[in-house]
Order: structure tokens, then C-alpha cells, then sequence
């Protein structure tokens, strides 16, 4: 069998300004990295911005395990399934982060003969945006310590800095550092650490900005510490907004590749899923609806995370009007949420999907609550039964819910023709798309409102230190933000050890941080990660690139 890295580089590209003009991108507007990437010229918007736009299509899916759900995959084979179907399509996706490549994941990029191309490129430094972005990360950084050591004019609290620095890497030993030693002349001592760019605000801001203005103005907004009266310090306050920008000027505009099938394919931006909103860019979504009649996109993790913080907060800041989600799930995930261990999923075990298809419906439950319409996509492994996949399909039709066996992996867009169909169904009937509550709430309601309506918690408590930071920032009058929970991606609950759908437990709330500049509140709920650590084995160790050039193991 044919590892992905092999399927990929042995794909068909057409040249990327042949890709571009499938959905009327003039060559003029593409700013070429080479002959199969290239980046979106702003010139374009003006162009297309009065067209009608197209349908938007959110892929999602239950919790995930480590058994997989190949959201991404699915994501592109539904793309190049609507290609074969002659529907005007394209795909947005995320950034691929170096750290996870390296680490346990690996490649990023689809699956099987469902991926976007050139692999390689994607994952590996792309067209250098996430340097960018940790470049303008750190300017920040420098002269946050600049300013202190030069008389510190703000009279910042060296003790209330929030702001850390960013690698693009998995390096557990700087999540916890000193910056500063070495005498006079380093500047002055202090606690500081390191979190991974893609947790970056800056990386927030970057997909939630919608032009370049806009982008500068959040970032200026951004709150970097407090000084020694209790007041906010923010970027403009140091002056760094116009050069941060400006480090940005490049990757504000959307990527542009293909898939296997040569289907247009915006991947941009890549936050976080659990400490951020995890979606590609506002911008990159809005191009693809104004080009395309249907655009398939994605967000993070399972519908309690990734699809709750694209409703709630991409579409408020973007004004978008999704059509249809897509919830996928596999029956070899399901059967872990039902209690089996990774290496007991070969085996039919009807006992075990029923104990976990509640997760499933809880998360159909969960778009619907949006007023979306719902399809189901089973991700087709080689080891599921028919008895498996029916005992699925009846489950999710008892919620007037069309399922489809989807079997992109193996077969690329054919295996995805009745997916699509549905998907196409589904975007006739009507979006009745709202938000879950009312940014006037107070924040209380709104966190009581997501952990009770999505998660199905009974309440949520507060420590002492979350009261103190939640009246902070009242104090400092950003109630009105959205917000944006973190909790593990694992359960509905915030014990990633409560699979399944889990009942009779409350949500514990244990701080709020201020990302004012991306223009939500952070509500932290258990331990999450912001600098993963390499795992025993990384990824790392199985890549390898000959003397003419050509990359193995990656994926």
C-alpha cells in the first residue's frame, strides 16, 4: 500500500495559475511561488467582491480518538466529489504547524487520495507564513523587554506580563523560562516562556482580520501586561502595531494550491482549535465564496470545539451564512468512545458503537442548535462491517439526519459522490443560522449557555482566580466579547476521560484570559497545552530526504 507522501508525489498538478482560472482567478492576481503554489493579490477583492456568493459547507466531527477521523480528508474528497458532480468547487483549509508534523501527527494534508498538493510544500515552511507570524510575535516580545530595560516609560509590571514568545516547534523545556540573565547590560530578570505559533494571538488576529486595516487595528489592540496602577498595556501603547503589520503584509493573503484532483484549494491561517477558534482565515473563506458555488471548509476538532467557535465567532466577526455542516465520525472512533482500546477496533462490536454513538448524536444535536441543516459522513475503514455501518445509519436517520459511507481515501472524489449529493440537498433546504447567544450576556450566561447547550454539563464553577480575572475584565468593559473555550478535544466534558456522552458533570472555569486584539475572552477549563512536547518517538525520526532531493516519511 501506498504511503501518502508517495500518492502525492506522484499526483498530476496543473501548473497554479491553470487551477486559478477553474474559478476566474487571472493569472495577473496571483503572486506565484513557484509553478504550484502562489498567494491571492488584494487587487483581486475589488473585483469579485459584488459577486453572489456561493454556498459555505462546514466539515466537523465527533470528539476525536486516537482510532482517527480524517476530517480534513473527507474535507477534500467532498471537494473533489462536487469537481465529478460539475459543481463550481473549491476547498479552505488550515496552516499545517511544523510542531505536529515533527511530533505525533505528522503530515497534514489529507489523506490517501484525498489531499491537497504539493504535500510537501504545505507542510514543510509553505509559503513562509507561519514565520511571519512568529516574527511579528516576537517583535513584540523585544521590545516589551526593550522598553523595561530602556526606563520603561509605561511603567509596565514586570510581574503582570501575559505576553510569552513563539516557535513553530514542539519544545517542551521553553514552556517555562527566565529571560534576562547575564547581568545589566541582558536587561532586567524575569519569568517569561515560550507557547507554539499557531496558539498565538497573532495567529488569531490573522484569520479573523478582513483586510489589512482591520489586521493592523487588532493588533494594536492587543494587551500585553498590566502596569503597576492596574491598567492594560497594549501593542500601540509600545508602537509596535505598524511594524508588527508590516512583518505581515505577505501573509494576510490566502494561499493558493490544488487537490489530487485539481480542485482549488485556499489553505490559510491555522490556529489552535481548543486555545483559539481553529479555522482557516475570514479572508480565505470569503474569496472562496465569492469564486466558487460551493466551498467546502473545516474546523477543528469535534462540533463542541471547532464548529461551536466557527459559528460563534468566525461567522459574527465575517458575517457569514454557513448552507450545511457535515459531521464525520468513524465506526472505529465510536467504538473507543464506547470503551475499546485502540488495538480491539478490528472486531465487529456492536455492543461497544452503541455505547459510543451518543457522542455522535450529541454532536448532530449540536449543529442542528445552530439551525444548519446535518449530513453524516462515515469515514469508511477497511475493518467495519455492514452491520456496523447500518446500526450508524439507522441511528443518525432516527434523526432525520442523511448518513453516507464515504470512501474518499481509497477512491478520491468517486468515493465521495453521495456525500456530495446530500451535501448538495442539504444546501437547498433552509439555513436558519444563528449564533448560540447574544453578545450583551453577561459572560457568565454565555459560558453557562455553551458548556449546558453544547457539552450538556448540569453547571460550570469558577476558582477563585477565574472570579478575579472575570472581574477584570468587566472592569475593563470587553463583557461584550464573544468567548472562546478551552477545554480538551477529547470529551464533550473537560475530563478528557469522560468519551462517549457523558452525563451528571459540570464544567470547572479556572481563568480568562483577555485576547482583546482577536476580540474574544479565553476561558481556560482543565490543563491545555500551548507548547506541546515531542512524543517518545517523533515523527521527525522516520523523514528523510535523498541527494536529489526527494522527502520520505513524511505521512
Amino acid at each position: 500500500m501506498k504511503t501518502d507522501i508517495e500518492i502525492a508525489q506522484e499526483a498530476k498538478m496543473l501548473p497554479i495559475v491553470d487551477v486559478g482560472e477553474k474559478i476566474g482567478i487571472e493569472s495577473d492576481y496571483l503572486e506565484l511561488y513557484g509553478n504550484y503554489k502562489a498567494k491571492v493579490s488584494p487587487k483581486l477583492w475589488d473585483k469579485v467582491k459584488d459577486n453572489e456568493d456561493g454556498k459555505l459547507i462546514l466539515v466537523t466531527s465527533i470528539n476525536p480518538t486516537p482510532a482517527g477521523e480524517g476530517k480534513s480528508t473527507v474535507t477534500v474528497g467532498l471537494g473533489q466529489a462536487l469537481n465529478r458532480l460539475k459543481k463550481k468547487a473549491a476547498i479552505a483549509l488550515r496552516e499545517p504547524s511544523l510542531g505536529p508534523c515533527m511530533g505525533i501527527k505528522g503530515g497534514a494534508a489529507g489523506g490517501g487520495y484525498s489531499q491537497v498538493v504539493p504535500m510537501e510544500d504545505i507542510n514543510l515552511h509553505f509559503t513562509g507564513d507561519m514565520h511571519a507570524i512568529g516574527s511579528a510575535h516576537n517583535l513584540l516580545s523585544a521590545m516589551i523587554d526593550n522598553h523595561i530595560h530602556q526606563g520603561n516609560e509605561l511603567n509596565i509590571d514586570v510581574r503582570r506580563i501575559t505576553w510569552k514568545r513563539a516557535i513553530d516547534m514542539n519544545d517542551r523545556a521553553l514552556r517555562e523560562i527566565v529571560v534576562g540573565l547575564g547581568g545589566k547590560a541582558n536587561g532586567f530578570p524575569r519569568q517569561d516562556g515560550f507557547i507554539i505559533t499557531v496558539a498565538s494571538e497573532i495567529m488569531a488576529i490573522l484569520c479573523l482580520a478582513t483586510d489589512f486595516k482591520d489586521l493592523k487595528e487588532r493588533i494594536g489592540k492587543i494587551i500585553i501586561g498590566y502596569d503597576k496602577d492596574g491598567n492594560p498595556v497594549t501593542a500601540k501603547d509600545l508602537k509596535a502595531d505598524g511594524a508588527m503589520t508590516l512583518l505581515l503584509k505577505d501573509a494576510i493573503k490566502p494561499n493558493l494550491v490544488q487537490t489530487l484532483e485539481n480542485v482549488p484549494a485556499f489553505i490559510h491561517g491555522g490556529p489552535f482549535a481548543n486555545i483559539a477558534h481553529g479555522c482557516n482565515s475570514i479572508i480565505a473563506t470569503k474569496y472562496g465564496l465569492k469564486l466558487a458555488d460551493y466551498l467546502v471548509t473545516e474546523a477543528g476538532f469535534g462540533a463542541d470545539l471547532g464548529a461551536e467557535k466557527f459559528f460563534d465567532i468566525k461567522c459574527r466577526y465575517g458575517g457569514l451564512k454557513p448552507s450545511a455542516a457535515v459531521v464525520v465520525a468513524t465506526i472505529r472512533a465510536l467504538k473507543m468512545h464506547g470503551g475499546l482500546k485502540k488495538d480491539e477496533l478490528t472486531a465487529e462490536n456492536l455492543d461497544a458503537l452503541r455505547k459510543g454513538i451518543g457522542n455522535l448524536l450529541k454532536q448532530i444535536e449540536n449543529v442542528h442548535k445552530y439551525g444548519i441543516p446535518v449530513v453524516v459522513a462515515i469515514n469508511r475503514f477497511k475493518y467495519d462491517t455492514e452491520s456496523e455501518i447500518e446500526y450508524v445509519k439507522k441511528s443518525c436517520k432516527d434523526l432525520d439526519v442523511d448518513v453516507s459511507v464515504a470512501d474518499v481515501w481509497e477512491k478520491g472524489g468517486e468515493g465521495g459522490i453521495e456525500l456530495a449529493k446530500q451535501v448538495i440537498n442539504a444546501c437547498e433546504k433552509e439555513s436558519k443560522f444563528k449564533p448560540l447567544y447574544e453578545l450583551n450576556m453577561p459572560i457568565k450566561d454565555k459560558i453557562k449557555t455553551i458548556a449546558k447547550e453544547i457539552y450538556g454539563a448540569d453547571g460550570v464553577g469558577y476558582t477563585k482566580e477565574a472570579l478575579k480575572d472575570l472581574k477584570n475584565i468587566e472592569d475593563l468593559g470587553l463583557d461584550n466579547l464573544p468567548v472562546c473555550v478551552a477545554k480538551t478535544q477529547y470529551s464533550l466534558s473537560d475530563n478528557p476521560k469522560l468519551l462517549g456522552r457523558p452525563e451528571g458533570f459540570d464544567i470547572t472555569v479556572k481563568g480568562l484570559n483577555i485576547s482583546a486584539g482577536a476580540g474574544f475572552i479565553v476561558v481556560m477549563t482543565g490543563d491545555i497545552m500551548t507548547m506541546p512536547g515531542l512524543p517518545k518517538s517523533p515523527a521527525a525520526e522516520r523523514m528523510d530526504i535523498d541527494e536529489e532531493g526527494k522527502i520520505t516519511g513524511l505521512f
